[in-house]
């Protein structure tokens, strides 16, 4: 007996020990070189934003480096604007660290930021069908904050309406395939159902009061005093000012629940759902540094055998598809892409602190020439 609770606690040594490592070496931020500079590159060269370290925005610079050329099965879009997304900060701070293991221990692999972008084919690879030099298009592609990115013709890349901007096309990707994947996907809306989106005014909260609206739902949007005229304005069938009124206190019960904000606990949130409801997790104001933003639906989890109600967690998956649906909706006027402010390329560090200050009514645009 004494020799197994030896081997038990030499397991358990050993466990705790390769734990600790492992968050050693994830927290690890190793230091920014001020002074140090991107190799110069030979041959055609664009401005890009980049971050060498971990770090505050401040790590931000534009640079010159290597213009992409487009391989067989890529377009060369030249970049008229781009949109900024709390994974935007997540990737510029490396938090929470669970990223860095594929983003990069230490410091970054990939030193371009951005996703979002909008513009128009300057080159096309010889086997591309799709898209030809002059159309006008919107998607997701790594390293959008530039004046060029080279996307595969079959990823998430899409024409862009012709009566919307390239700065209201360039607001929607992240954004709005998260909002319409949180509703149609994770919280299977049925048209009818009442839904409650809690941080209705920002980026994704602008769009999934739409795309629930489009679907056919009964919209709620929680938001502060300021924004509810453009809360409501924009379709919600019902805006609760959060400054004046705890919807978790309320009598009204949801089908579904849309938290891009996470302002209460799990309980509080389950309190308001039907008994067959779902709550769908989209993010957080919480500056979680590890694993906090998973604490919902790993309870949830822990729960389910035991409820019928659902707790859910969203992550966007991009393609092509849900772009074209979204650009159908714009194209009618069912979705229309509400702006905050605009910075220039230049200005890419400002326009993520102003982000992450967490105030922005619907997207933060990075323009081009």
């Amino acid at each position: 007996m004494k020799l197994r609770y030896k081997i038990l606690s030499g397991v358990g040594v050993v466990l705790v020990a390769a734990v600790a490592s492992m968050a050693i070496v994830m927290s690890h931020t190793s230091p920014c070189d001020s002074a140090s500079a991107i190799t110069p590159v030979a041959g055609p060269t664009m401005k890009a934003v980049v971050r060498q370290c971990y770090g505050p925005p401040d790590v931000m610079q534009v640079v010159d480096i290597a213009k992409p050329t487009p391989g067989e099965h890529q377009v060369l879009v030249k970049v008229h604007a781009a949109s900024l997304n709390p994974l935007d900060w997540h990737n510029v701070e490396g938090t929470p660290y669970l990223i860095r293991m594929d983003a990069g221990y230490g410091k970054p692999h990939d030193l371009r930021l951005g996703v979002d972008f909008a513009g128009t084919v300057e080159a096309v690879g010889e086997h591309v069908t799709r898209f030809k030099p002059g159309d006008e298009v919107f998607g997701g592609k790594s390293g959008a904050l530039a004046e060029y990115v080279a996307v595969n013709d079959d990823r998430a890349i899409a024409i862009k309406p012709t009566n919307v901007s390239f700065e209201q096309a360039a607001a929607v990707p992240i954004a709005a395939v998260t909002a319409l994947q949180a509703l149609r996907d994770v919280g299977q809306l049925k048209a009818g159902q009442r839904v409650l989106i809690n941080g209705a005014s920002g980026g994704v909260g602008t769009f999934a009061v739409q795309i629930a609206k489009a679907l056919g739902a009964d919209v709620t949007g929680v938001c502060s005093t300021k924004n509810m005229d453009m809360v409501r304005a924009i379709g919600a069938n019902h805006v609760i000012d959060y400054t004046r009124e705890d919807f978790t206190q309320g009598d009204q019960r949801y089908d579904l629940i849309v938290d891009n904000v996470e302002t209460h606990s799990l309980s509080e949130y389950k309190r308001v759902l039907t008994p067959t409801g779902t709550y769908v997790l989209v993010g957080s104001t919480t500056p979680y540094k590890w694993l906090g933003f998973l604490a919902k639906p790993l309870a949830g989890w822990i729960a389910s055998p035991f409820t019928k109600q659902n707790v859910k967690l969203v992550l966007a998956d991009l393609h092509a598809q849900d772009l074209d649906q979204l650009a159908q909706w714009m194209q009618s006027g069912a979705v229309v892409p509400v702006i905050d402010r605009s910075f220039k390329l230049e200005e890419s560090a400002e326009a993520l602190r102003y982000l992450e200050r967490g105030h922005a009514k619907g997207k933060v645009l990075v323009t081009l020439p």
